[in-house]
């Protein structure tokens, strides 16, 4: 069976692949794997999310979540130079992809790491996410509500999530947690949603 996409370090046998990543605004060929997320092809989630949301702040720290082997931390580096760009994600795997991408593409502007390596001071203006709803819904929401905290007050995340894995009771979730959630856009059963800074102090229920 092999490993999940957000097992540690994945035993899976190596077998090195790569994808193009085709937008109207650039083209990217990514070194890809398996024992990581979406390895042989990018996930159509993915797509539908970088080609409908609105460009990245041009400065600051931007955020993917989950980043898997890069295409959309080194899509919002390419699009926002001037801005710093983490790719976060638990596979050691995944992020040595990434790094490589990266560096293959000549961003210099984008950094991949373990979450516990991220100064939790630290504070996004935008995150962008294809999260992992396979973690099960509790280890989903203790992550977003982690992460979407990091929020700058005028920070924006956007989710792509499909609606036959639960996008609209996660829009629900959000909005009950105190993050002002809006549908952006809706595309072949995916949902692409936009979701602002909190503006109430979280509560212990905000995590279940």
């Amino acid at each position: 069976m092999g490993d999940h996409y957000f097992t540690e370090r994945p035993t899976t046998a190596s077998r090195p692949g790569a994808v193009d990543l085709v937008l109207p605004d650039l083209h990217l060929r990514l070194a890809t794997d398996r024992g990581v997320f979406s390895p042989d092809r990018i996930d159509p989630g993915t797509r539908i999310l970088l080609e409908t949301v609105p460009p990245p702040p041009p400065t600051g720290n931007l955020l993917d979540l989950g980043c898997g082997y890069g295409p959309i931390a080194c899509v919002m580096a390419a699009r926002s130079p001037r801005a710093t760009v983490y790719g976060v994600d638990v596979n050691v795997r995944a992020l040595q992809l990434a790094e490589h991408n990266a560096r293959t593409a000549g961003l210099d502007n984008v950094r991949f790491l373990q979450a516990e390596r991220i100064d939790p001071r630290l504070r996004f203006e935008a995150l962008w996410s294809n999260p992992p709803i396979r973690i099960g819904k509790t280890a989903l929401h203790d992550l977003l509500a982690t992460w979407l905290d990091r929020l700058t007050p005028t920070g924006t995340a956007h989710l792509v999530v499909s609606r036959h894995l639960g996008a609209d009771s996660l829009h629900r979730w959000l909005e009950t947690s105190g993050w002002p959630t809006r549908r952006l856009t809706s595309r072949s059963a995916y949902r692409v949603l936009a979701v602002a800074a909190r503006t109430t102090a979280p509560t212990d229920e905000d995590r279940r």
